[in-house]
């Protein structure tokens, strides 16, 4: 048992699971509110706000991660954290990623409720927070996509978790910079095994989420 937590191919596993599901997590804090309010709410420059998000949904890992590399290196903005590298800043990079998935697909749930039920609970006396969660419950399947899709580019992304984290062995390295890295080193068979376990648990959460999603809804 201990030889296999000590396993590296477990390791590199278990980081890539707790870097991308604390991401998400992170993400959802400020991304679900966000999403709320403009999905809710009428504003001027409300579709340009949307259109923003849903641009930002390509944005290149890589790009992104040079954005960072520049902040929380030595010399920039940021160095002063001392977060380059470290798994924080993966972290910290994923959750700017998947924030426009996580906003761009809420605002969609939210506005696709049916508007009698909002205007329902206001008349029953409902806050502004309670009539925000209860459409929250009405579109429960697109936020639980909204929180699959944004788990899934997080952890198959490249561009931040090398920038920022710069894969060390054993503090930053995940799935897919020791992917890039093997095939770099003519190591294939190696990367299709670890290739393998990444796109089994990208299936598998996201097979578990839609049955649950059934039983829900």
């Amino acid at each position: 048992m201990w030889e296999f937590l000590q396993d590296p191919i477990f390791q590199i596993t278990v980081r890539s699971l707790q870097i991308s599901g604390t991401a998400t997590l992170l993400s959802v804090l400020w991304s679900f509110p966000l999403g709320t309010v403009i999905g809710m709410k009428t504003f001027p420059g409300k579709q340009l706000v949307k259109d923003v998000f849903n641009a930002l949904l390509g944005m290149p890992t890589i790009a992104l991660g040079l954005i960072l590399y520049l902040l929380f290196s030595r010399s920039g903005a940021l160095g002063f954290l001392h977060l380059f590298p470290s798994p924080q800043a993966i972290v910290l990079g994923q959750a700017i990623l998947v924030t426009p998935i996580l906003v761009s697909l809420t605002t969609n749930a939210v506005e696709s409720v049916d508007p009698s039920i909002r205007d329902l609970a206001k008349t029953l006396g409902a806050s502004d927070l309670e009539v925000s969660i209860t459409v929250l419950r009405e579109s429960t399947g697109g936020v639980a996509l909204a929180i699959i899709a944004s788990f899934n580019r997080a952890i198959a992304e490249l561009g931040v978790a090398l920038a920022v984290g710069a894969n060390l062995r054993g503090n930053t390295q995940v799935l897919t910079t020791v992917i890039a890295m093997e095939i770099n080193r003519g190591n294939i068979e190696y990367s299709i095994q670890l290739m393998v376990i990444l796109l089994t648990i990208v299936f598998a959460i996201t097979i578990l989420t839609n049955l649950l999603r059934r039983r829900i809804e």
